[in-house]
C-alpha cells in the first residue's frame, strides 16, 4: 500500500482516463502507481523502456490494472499526438493530462548553442502544450477536464547553473493561466504542481552531496527529505473531482523552500 492510499481515497478517480507524460520513473512512476491504486484507467510515455514496463508489472503485482504504455520521445510531437490519440481510441478521451515529463540536465550560460537551447526547450516545454492542444477537443466533448502542469522551484529560488531549464520551467504558469482561460468555459481546470527537490533516485545519484543535504536542512521549513510519492498526493486532489474550482493556480510542493 503506498503513501497516497494510506492518506487519502478519491471515488471520482475511479474510472477516469489519465494520461501522464514522463511516467515511468521517478515523480512520474509514483504518480502513475497513484493514480492505478486509485482505479483510474491510466496510460503514460516515457522514453525509457525498461523502467517503465517494470513498473507496469510492479503495479499489476499489487492487484491493480495494468498501465498502458508507451514508449515515446516527446521532443516528435507528432509521435506524442498520435500516441495520445490512439490510446484515446482504445479507452476513451482523457479527463485528466499530467504534464510530468522533464530533465533538469545542467549547463552553462556560456555553453548554451541554438541547437542545444532547441533541445532543452523541445524537452522541458514544447510537449506540455501540445498534449494540452491534443487531449482538448476529449474534454471538451465531456465538458470537464483537469490539466496538470509541472514547474520547478528553481526559478522561484533563482537557482543557477541551468538557464534554459528555468526558462521552460518558470513558462509553464504562463501556459497554466492561459489555457485556464481558453478552457475555462468548459469547466476544464488547468493548474501547476511546483515541486521543490524531491529526492528521486536520479536526483541523489546526480545531484546530491553532502552540501545538498545541508542546503535542504537549511531552507526547507519542514524537515525530512520530499519524495516523489508528495507531489502524487497534490497530482491526485488536482485530479479529482474535489478540487473542482481549483484553476489558474500553482500548488507548490516544497517543504516551505520557496
Amino acid at each position: 500500500m503506498s503513501a497516497t492510499q494510506q492518506l487519502a481515497r478519491f471515488p471520482s478517480l475511479n474510472g477516469k482516463r489519465v494520461f501522464v507524460t514522463g511516467g515511468g520513473s521517478g515523480i512520474g512512476a509514483e504518480i502513475v502507481s497513484a493514480l492505478a491504486e486509485q482505479g483510474a484507467v491510466v496510460a503514460f510515455v516515457d522514453i525509457v523502456k525498461e523502467a517503465s514496463e517494470a513498473l507496469c508489472q510492479q503495479i499489476v503485482a499489487k492487484g491493480f490494472t495494468a498501465p498502458l504504455f508507451r514508449h515515446c520521445d516527446l521532443r516528435d510531437i507528432a509521435a506524442l499526438q498520435a500516441t495520445i490519440a490512439e490510446f484515446a481510441a482504445q479507452v476513451g478521451d482523457f479527463e485528466v493530462l499530467v504534464n510530468n515529463a522533464a530533465n533538469d540536465e545542467r549547463h552553462k550560460l556560456e555553453d548554451v548553442t541554438q541547437e542545444y537551447w532547441d533541445n532543452r526547450i523541445a524537452i522541458n516545454q514544447r510537449p506540455a502544450f501540445f498534449a494540452a492542444q491534443a487531449v482538448a477537443p476529449g474534454m471538451k466533448k465531456k465538458k470537464a477536464g483537469s490539466i496538470i502542469n509541472f514547474s520547478s522551484i528553481s526559478w522561484h529560488i533563482s537557482g543557477g547553473g541551468y538557464p534554459v531549464y528555468t526558462t521552460a520551467k518558470a513558462s509553464m504558469l504562463g501556459l497554466t493561466r492561459g489555457l485556464a482561460r481558453d478552457l475555462g468555459g468548459d469547466n476544464i481546470r488547468v493548474n501547476t504542481v511546483t515541486p521543490g527537490w524531491v529526492m528521486t533516485e536520479r536526483q541523489i545519484a546526480l545531484w546530491l552531496d553532502e552540501q545538498g543535504k545541508e542546503d535542504i536542512k537549511r531552507n526547507q521549513c519542514l524537515p525530512g527529505q520530499l519524495l516523489p510519492s508528495h507531489l502524487a498526493s497534490m497530482v491526485l486532489f488536482l485530479a479529482a473531482d474535489d478540487s473542482a474550482m481549483c484553476t489558474a493556480q500553482e500548488f507548490i510542493v516544497d517543504a516551505g523552500w520557496a
